[in-house]
């Protein structure tokens, strides 16, 4: 059901309203770029203007390539921005990010998305961890309370809007986050980091970094946080809190000259309070609410073996084995293994080449519930996958254009392909525009083809019981999207940036949820009637949008940063689709308009202070009024040994909805208000 013209005009409206509010915020107050992404951890002010065109990224074509090269939307957090921000957890330093919608649905668990279609499995968004990919073939999404490690360690996590799937594969199609972390070598030294407030009621970090030998460096860390619960005014407590403890390791070695190895891993046990909806019965009216207990348990081990030929050709194979596992309603465990390899060349004076295999072989198992089970409740899955992408310099420093593609075979759908094609034109030594077109898939999760959820039923006065559910459907195909973009950046000064993109999503394929015949089913018993429904790709639509970022170094002491985004999406339903409820759930699942602004003030004798606020517009779809959020804090630096923080959260609003879950998969609360004390020591 598409929304009345009333409500488009009010829309179109208060985005054009916010869009001059926040041009006149980052062209007379100044805004700054998404050239953050493109600032390491020095300061605007001390790069040349060649310098900040000339920043490198990886996440793009897997290899490094300068900014001014780099047809995509890509922003970058650094180090910086991450000890500035005064988050304590992954999503809330991707709120930063303009285009990025993050919104909290309860004290763990997150609705993340890039540029629209978000939900608690965003399933078009594609995340990694130093190249492992941690999206879950399971639901089709990241689980993001377990995403973790300590934030000191992060060099940087580069956040692509937009497709990615001709380097990275299925399932980056609106975007790709890409965590990476800090090498060994530049964490020797005792690290203590510890504090407690109201909402985080308590975390603490160890770790300890040094040397083997003259060509071997090594890291080992532990990490524990207890997170309280949030409010669910109808029942009081929402039941939520969670804690996770978690160790890990890096070892760094250089073998030779032109190989070096890393080999890194973690474990980690915990629980998360789950305000869950279950069945007490195949006919009970609907599904009741529970607060129950989700055991947590996980490890991985992690192995890069890179080679290098030559200053013009090198290799990198990476080798991944990860598990799982979740006592929650579905019951699952999971254990994967992933090998991938690329080789990277230099061709001739003009072509820069990169390609690549890759194989993964993941295994999964669940109990299952009354509620949610999987048929076959046990499956192996394979997926076999080669990239190719050549970058041409038609004009040498300044015009490239970027062609590839990558096949996959993947066990649901068989084989795919995901071209694309972008241009980057470097206008002069600070402005450079780019393009782009690429075609993204995203395949089918587990539950998408085997799940079998039971949502309730009735028991009439005369005939057989009735139940509903809804079943996975194992000829579901691949979602698809043709994805336009245009962008432009520029260093308008030393001290000013700006960052500008563009984009037109055309979506096909997309899910819909259609009834089918009823039949009678016998088991469990007693015999009675099931009125099914099951996916199907009945679905289709646009998106369009815009994203602007942009940094001022007003003096050397004092930094604005900010960013708007703007979308709309607009879905219509096949002529054979019988669905009545997700193109609006689709449309309404992010804001048309984010804002934000973000400062940082060198104080005298070590102080610092940060503050930030972000506008968020109202999901009209789920009823979630917009907010604006507000963080800030005060920070003493004490030589490079130790420091000391107070940081509020979340101060504009005692409390606020952020995100209620369409699908009813959990219970959302209200996310509150919060303070913490923080202490960082190295020796």
């Amino acid at each position: 059901m598409r929304r009345g013209n009333g409500f488009q005009n009010c829309a179109l409206a208060i985005a054009q309203k916010s869009l001059r509010i926040a041009l006149g915020t980052a062209i007379a107050a100044t805004c700054a770029l998404t050239c953050h992404a493109q600032q390491a951890s020095a300061d605007l002010a001390d790069r040349s203007l060649t310098d900040l065109m000339n920043m490198q990224v990886t996440s793009v074509s897997k290899t490094a390539e300068p900014l001014s090269r780099t047809a995509a939307a890509i922003f970058v957090i650094t180090q910086e921005d991450i000890r500035r921000s005064g988050a304590t957890n992954i999503p809330d330093l991707l709120r930063m990010v303009p285009g990025m919608n993050v919104a909290q649905i309860n004290s763990n668990t997150w609705a993340i998305s890039a540029r629209g279609l978000n939900g608690q499995f965003s399933n078009e968004l594609l995340v990694l961890l130093d190249g492992r990919n941690v999206y879950t073939p399971t639901f089709g999404g990241v689980f993001w309370d377990v995403l973790d490690l300590p934030l000191e360690d992060i060099e940087r996590i580069e956040v692509i809007r937009g497709p990615g799937g001709s380097v990275w594969g299925s399932n980056a199609v609106n975007g790709v986050v890409n965590i990476i972390s800090k090498k060994a070598a530049d964490t020797h030294g005792a690290l203590l980091v510890g504090g407690a407030g109201n909402v985080d009621e308590g975390f603490v970090t160890t770790q300890y970094g040094g040397s083997l030998g003259d060509h071997t460096d090594f890291r080992v860390f532990t990490k524990y946080f207890n997170q309280n619960q949030f409010d669910n005014p109808a029942e009081g407590g929402g039941a939520d809190g969670w804690h996770l403890f978690r160790g890990g390791f890096r070892i760094d070695s250089q073998l030779t000259e032109r190989d070096s190895l890393s080999v890194e891993g973690d474990i980690y046990t915990g629980r998360d309070g789950d305000p869950a909806l279950v069945l007490t019965s195949l006919f009970a009216p609907g599904p009741t609410a529970e607060d129950m207990q989700t055991d947590l348990s996980a490890g991985f081990l992690e192995t890069t073996w890179r080679h290098t030929f030559s200053n013009r050709s090198d290799t990198k194979l990476q080798v991944s084995y990860d598990t799982y596992e979740r006592d929650d309603t579905l019951g699952e465990g999971r254990t994967t293994f992933d090998l991938d390899f690329q080789h990277h060349i230099a061709w001739g004076e003009r072509n820069d080449l990169v390609w690549g295999l890759g194989f993964r072989d993941s295994r999964s198992g669940s109990t299952g519930s009354l509620i949610i089970s999987l048929n076959p409740a046990n499956l192996t899955t394979q997926l076999y996958s080669g990239f190719v992408q050549d970058e041409i310099a038609l004009a040498p420093n300044r015009f490239y254009v970027t062609i590839g593609t990558k096949l996959e075979h993947n066990y649901f759908t068989g084989f795919g392909l995901m071209p694309t094609m972008s241009a980057s034109y470097l206008l002069s030594d600070d402005r450079m525009v780019w393009a782009a077109v690429s075609h993204a898939l995203r395949t089918p999760a587990s539950t998408d083809a085997t799940e079998r959820v039971n949502v309730g039923g009735f028991i009439p006065t005369a005939g057989l019981p009735v139940a509903f559910s809804v079943f996975g459907n194992r000829d579901f195909e691949d979602e698809a999207l043709i994805a336009y973009e245009l962008g432009y950046r520029t260093t308008i000064s030393p001290r000013l940036s700006l960052d500008f993109a563009a984009f037109y999503n055309d979506y096909n394929d997309q899910q819909t949820t259609e009834p089918q015949p009823s039949f009678i089913e016998t088991t469990p018993g007693p015999e009675h009637i099931v009125m099914p429904l099951t996916f199907e790709n009945l679905m289709h639509g646009e998106e369009h949008g815009i994203e602007i970022a942009a940094d001022w170094k007003v003096m050397p002491r004092w930094t604005i940063a900010s960013a708007y985004d703007f979308a709309r999406i607009h879905m219509d339903l096949n002529h054979a689709s019988r669905d009545t409820d997700t193109v609006a759930e689709t449309d309404g699942s992010d804001p048309h308009v984010q804002a934000q602004l973000r400062t940082h003030v060198e104080l005298p004798r070590g102080f610092a202070w940060d503050a930030s606020a972000q506008f968020v517009d109202r999901l009209v779809e789920q009823g979630v009024p917009s907010y604006t959020r507000v963080d800030t804090s005060l920070s003493w630096q004490w030589k490079e040994r130790l420091s000391l923080s107070v940081v509020g959260q979340n101060l504009a609003q005692d409390r606020h909805w952020e995100f209620l879950d369409p699908q009813g998969n959990t219970r959302s609360t209200e996310i509150k208000r919060g303070a913490y004390g923080k202490l960082a020591w190295r020796f």
